[in-house]
């Protein structure tokens, strides 16, 4: 039998996916971001790791389209009004940032005697800040919108405009490009390129639309993909035959379709292919990264990373000051784009091909680089950590809010369930006590007329000059689940008359509030079960078998819950009994089934508003 032969290309393929499906995800989880984990895929990968993968150019040169892509997109991005409402931080901040990083790196390269282009590589790398690390640092902490967000994303923007002249300065400052008596030009040269730029121009706002909206029209979404694609590579390689980038070919073509309505189509069609490439580009620069070079290196290696992100923290600490950023916000935004971005990948690699550098400097480059991505990760934990630390500080520094006068209810906690508690007691006459101790929260909620006091309810003097002693209900609605328990447990001890309600998150905390005799309410509970209502008379279920069937529901699960209580610890008997309840419950809801069905010809509450609906003294339905 014949040895089966498998095509190198679907081997490598096997390999690139393989790693990426194993490293970005572990990566995700821990909080160190996908760039990270496909460079370590590649690194794990690579001639330098496991050795699965020897052509590392050829995978680098392919990949390349990802960065092509990335720009395309950024191109469709670009919004005129967009550009001119933010046009400050982006070509202020973001202008200084750049000059000043670049220069300055470039100053300190030549005090030390180095090249001056190699000086002036690293000052353009060492400029840019990671896109994909920064956005993600920012949404999950849900800081997009804030000052610091916003100039965070300026500055990226305004990197990511950067990037196109410093690729047209790699050209420039190429060896070849200069003579000892001036500069020499290939003026026809420069015509190709400039007639080129002119010609996609006038192409884009003529021809281009008139195409797409024909190939739209047939209806095959793989045909509008093609085009996409063919677009995209045509004119990167038409730019590449002419002297100029295939990343400048990529953004003037999405740029003159910013404002297309195309614009939306193309992004989700490209959006995927963006993504892998990219994907595959980090794989790729993992790969060359040289570990042999690290190991023998790791001082200068190691110390030109760590010095890099310590020189961007103060100069853009320094920047975020003068634009009139708070310590806190700007302190956020230096660390989200400390590092040196993935960009810096491209410059180095345009630098090689250009034989501006050597590919020895790049590999120390890339390298460093890599190391610098890896410490955004820790200096958040370390921001966090400070940030919460000194929060905590000032506010057991502060003093409390002095209250007007002692009230029957405390409520702790304005989010949202205090809001809505507060909303239902004031509506019928009955005035709270609200402590929260989310200073922005308070002034938030004063605009619209709500007072709250500032204090923090795990503190017994807030408790106590909040009336406390003389209190009929206290209402914890605070989000940190622990610090609620707490509270409870003292109120408990010391303030026994005083009754207490609570908000939960699940039913851990349901046992721990039983365990001190608390009533307490499951936050999302009893919106599931009016929604499963609503679900049942969308099934063709009455108003009020519906009701009913979702009231026994609850009844069930309360009773359930009660049952529980005792052995909550043993799991082998809390899985047993919520099978066997479980089984109990789908017997009583069957045999209700039956008893609607039997009584549809009643039409009991068929057609009647919901409103109508009346509960006895017990809660259970009752008919009108």
């Amino acid at each position: 039998m014949a040895e089966a032969h498998i095509p190198s290309l679907l081997l490598e393929s096997v390999i690139y996916l393989g790693a990426a499906v194993l490293a970005v995800p572990i990566f995700r989880r821990i909080g160190l971001g996908s760039v990270l984990g496909y460079l370590f895929a590649g690194v794990v990968i690579g001639p330098w790791g496991l050795g699965l993968v020897a052509d590392t150019d050829t995978v680098l040169h392919f990949s390349e389209f990802g960065v092509v892509m990335m720009l395309f997109l950024i191109g469709l991005e670009i919004d005129p009004d967009k550009l001119m409402e933010l046009r400050l931080p982006i070509f202020g901040m973001g202008g200084l940032q750049v000059l000043l990083t670049a220069g300055l790196v470039y100053g300190v390269g030549t005090a030390f005697n180095l090249d001056w282009r190699l000086s002036l590589v690293v000052g353009m790398g060492v400029a840019m800040s990671s896109t994909a690390i920064a956005m993600q640092v920012l949404a999950e902490q849900g800081a997009l919108n804030r000052p610091s967000g916003r100039s965070a994303f300026s500055v990226l923007l305004f990197q990511d405009l950067a990037v196109i002249p410093i690729m047209i300065l790699l050209l420039v400052i190429a060896p070849g490009a200069h003579v000892s008596n001036g500069v020499h030009m290939d003026w026809l040269a420069i015509l190709k390129a400039v007639a080129l730029v002119i010609l996609l121009i006038l192409g884009g706002k003529y021809l281009l639309r008139p195409v797409l909206r024909y190939i739209a029209n047939t209806g095959l979404r793989e045909i509008f993909i093609a085009f996409a694609l063919f677009l995209i590579i045509g004119v990167s390689i038409l730019m590449t035959l002419v002297g100029l980038s295939m990343a400048l070919g990529a953004f003037i073509s999405g740029v003159l379709l910013a404002d297309s309505e195309y614009r939306q189509e193309l992004e989700l069609d490209i959006e995927p292919f963006k993504g892998l490439l990219l994907g595959l580009f980090f794989i790729s620069v993992g790969m060359s990264v040289n570990l042999g070079m690290v190991l023998q290196h790791p001082v200068l290696i190691v110390g030109l990373a760590l010095a890099f992100v310590s020189f961007k923290l103060v100069l853009l600490f320094g920047l975020a000051k003068v634009f009139r950023l708070n310590n806190a916000g700007g302190l956020m935004f230096a660390v989200t784009l400390s590092q040196v971005g993935e960009f810096a990948f491209v410059i180095f690699s345009a630098a090689v091909d250009t034989k501006v550098i050597s590919y020895e400097h790049s590999a120390v480059l890339n390298s460093v680089v890599a190391i610098s991505m890896v410490t955004t990760p820790l200096l958040l934990l370390v921001y966090q950590f400070a940030y919460r630390r000194r929060l905590q500080q000032r506010r057991q520094n502060r003093k409390f809010d002095e209250f007007d006068e002692e009230r029957p209810i405390i409520i702790a906690g304005f989010g949202r369930v205090g809001q809505i508690v507060t909303r239902l007691l004031t509506g019928v006459g009955v005035e709270p006590t609200v402590i929260e101790h989310d200073p922005n929260q308070i002034e938030l909620m004063r605009s619209f007329g709500y007072r709250a006091y500032y204090g923090d309810i795990t503190r017994p003097d807030v408790l106590r000059a909040a009336g406390i002693a003389n209190a009929r209900l206290l209402i914890l609605a605070i989000d940190n689940a622990e610090d609620a328990i707490e509270t409870a447990r003292y109120v408990r001890q010391h303030y026994p008359d005083v009754k207490i309600l609570a908000r939960v998150r699940n039913r851990t905390y349901v046992f721990d509030y039983m365990d001190l005799g608390i009533d307490c309410v499951r936050e999302t509970f009893l919106g599931a079960v009016h929604l499963g209502e609503k679900a049942l008379r969308e099934m063709g279920y009455t108003p009020f078998h519906a009701y009913s069937t979702a009231w026994k529901f609850r009844r069930h699960d309360e009773g359930m819950m009660r049952d529980l209580h005792p052995i909550h610890t043993d799991m082998q008997k809390v899985v047993s009994y919520n099978v066997r309840t479980r089984q109990d419950l789908q017997h009583t809801l069957s045999r209700d089934m039956e008893e609607i069905v039997a009584g549809l010809n009643n039409n009991i509450w068929g057609g009647r508003s919901e409103d109508s609906l009346s509960e006895s003294e017990d809660g259970s339905p009752q008919s009108p």
